[in-house]
């Protein structure tokens, strides 16, 4: 495993998603590997950690989170914007070879069986709660975070510090039609940065 991937707190694992990113969910069925980008996702809880992720009923990536009652979610980094935006708008159902097209890396971290998108920022680990209403009705799947890792040189001691790491190391925020911006500089309310 890469040495800068290390292993964020449960408790912690809310703050990689609190800033609002477009995320990578990613999934394993029956053989079966998929990736697609998704804008709609966000934190849910605390104890145990929960996320809600939207899944439109045409994606491949449903039907495998579906069938295997698991799944990845990924924050991407500025060097993988033309990733994120191929895999959001390839299909595996029409394109077998969507993942190598987009050029997608899959790593695998124990204890998982569904893929991990390589180069993320951080990857939470998620087992499905199934509510078939919200997911039928509104699209909407909940996951308890089950493992939550991160890397150092953009996430550690439970804060993003984005702000001393390169760049590229930014998450991407997408806004419509191909469009995204990349997180911004820090500001805080409360002066510098107290620890939570």
């Amino acid at each position: 495993m890469n040495e800068h991937i290390q292993p964020v707190p449960l408790e912690k694992a809310y703050r990689l998603l609190n800033h609002g990113p477009t995320v990578l969910v990613s999934a394993r069925h029956e053989g079966v590997e998929n990736v697609m980008a998704a804008a709609w996702a966000c934190a849910l809880d605390f104890a145990p950690p929960k996320l809600t992720v939207v899944l439109d009923k045409s994606t491949r990536t449903r039907l495998l989170v579906e069938g295997s009652g698991e799944f990845v979610i990924q924050l991407p980094t500025v060097r993988q914007l033309r990733l994120t935006h191929e895999v959001g708008n390839r299909s595996l159902h029409a394109e077998p070879d969507k993942l190598e097209r987009a050029g997608v890396s899959l790593i695998r971290m124990d204890g998982v069986d569904a893929p991990f998108v390589e180069g993320c920022s951080a990857w939470l680990a998620c087992r499905l709660i199934p509510e078939p209403h919200n997911q039928q009705a509104y699209d909407l799947f909940i996951g308890e975070v089950t493992g939550a890792w991160a890397d150092a040189r953009v996430f550690r001691d439970g804060h993003w510090h984005f702000e001393s790491a390169d760049p590229a190391w930014r998450s991407i925020h997408h806004i419509a039609g191909g469009h995204f911006y990349t997180i911004g500089e820090p500001v805080s309310a409360a002066g510098p940065r107290e620890e939570a």
